[in-house]
């Protein structure tokens, strides 16, 4: 009996560490998942994640600072597959970073290797609409630089090598054929008249060494005009200047000639004025005498009785 009685309480002292064990280790993964990492999503859609898998390395400047938690295809993002990763909470990551496949070219396995963002910049922790944590662009890797770069050089050399096909087609090697042998025949054609060549080459020296000599002599003459147009525009100048003054003496004269005309017509016009009223005086005294010498009874016997004087009535 007493032997059953310490297997007991081993057995239950054993559950009991175990279950002790067991909630510490929940307890430990359930605070690190909370506190000591910070998730990020990355999509790829160009690179491929052959050697990726979950628990993979996360690397920022070849220093592991977190691992692949999961990944997934995302159907609103086309053909991407969604990678979540988890980063220790004491690493910066920059607005900016870009994340790419990293993978060992010996065992293929790859890592997840993210290049930061500036240092100066805001840390990326905004969480973008209907995601669960922030996102981190895809980037390229050096191999996939050198791929590209490999794959345009080939681009290019097929490109080439086409070109230089076209280049040495029948008809093109024909046309060159051609050429060459029309160069060889101007090539004999030049060596069997290099005296006429020589005669011509002579000829065009002779005419050079003639337009020179005109040349010297027309610039003699041209300045030979100069020093004449010089002259006649001084001349003119001074014509210029003394009909100038002319011109403003006769302004004067004119002006002082219209001053005295406007005086005189003034004057003239109250002359005129003057005769006028005399006349108009004249003309009304002259009519009345005509009126009463029309009536030679009234200057004799004086007015009648029905003429009355100013201020006169009937009785």
């Amino acid at each position: 009996m007493e032997t059953e009685g310490r297997y007991t309480l081993v057995g239950t002292l054993v559950v009991a560490v175990v279950a002790l064990m067991s909630l510490a280790i929940l307890w430990l993964a359930g605070a690190a998942d909370t506190i000591a990492y910070q998730g990020y999503t990355i999509y790829f859609r160009q690179q491929s994640l052959d050697g990726l898998a979950v628990g993979s390395p996360v690397k920022m400047r070849g220093i592991k600072v977190g691992v692949v938690d999961s990944y997934r295809f995302a159907n609103k993002q086309g053909e991407a597959v969604a990678v979540t990763a988890r980063i220790d909470e004491g690493v910066p990551v920059h607005a900016g970073a870009a994340a790419y496949i990293k993978r060992n070219l010996v065992t293929g396995i790859a890592a997840l290797e993210i290049n930061n963002g500036p240092a100066d910049g805001p840390l990326l922790d905004k969480v973008p609409t209907g995601e669960r944590y922030p996102v981190i662009a895809e980037g390229s890797s050096d191999i996939d630089k050198v791929a590209t770069a490999v794959s345009r050089l080939a681009e290019n050399g097929a490109q080439v090598v086409e070109r230089m096909n076209t280049l040495l087609s029948d008809e093109n090697q024909r046309a060159i054929s051609q050429t060459l042998a029309n160069l060889n025949e101007l090539s004999d054609h030049l060596v069997a008249n290099k005296q006429s060549l020589d005669a011509v080459v002579q000829g065009i020296r002779d005419a050079s060494d003639e337009f020179r000599f005109a040349g010297a002599s027309i610039s003699q003459a041209a300045t030979r005009a100069e020093g004449s147009i010089t002259t006649v525009g001084n001349n003119a100048e001074a014509a210029l200047l003394e009909a100038r003054a002319a011109m403003d003496k006769l302004q004067r004269d004119a002006s002082l000639i219209s001053a005295q005309i406007q005086q005189l017509t003034e004057t003239s016009t109250l002359e005129l004025t003057n005769v006028s009223r005399d006349v108009r005086t004249s003309a009304d005294t002259l009519t009345t005498a005509g009126q009463r010498l029309s009536e030679p009874r009234t200057i004799l016997f004086g007015p009648g009785q029905q003429q009355l004087g100013p201020g006169e009535k009937l009785p």
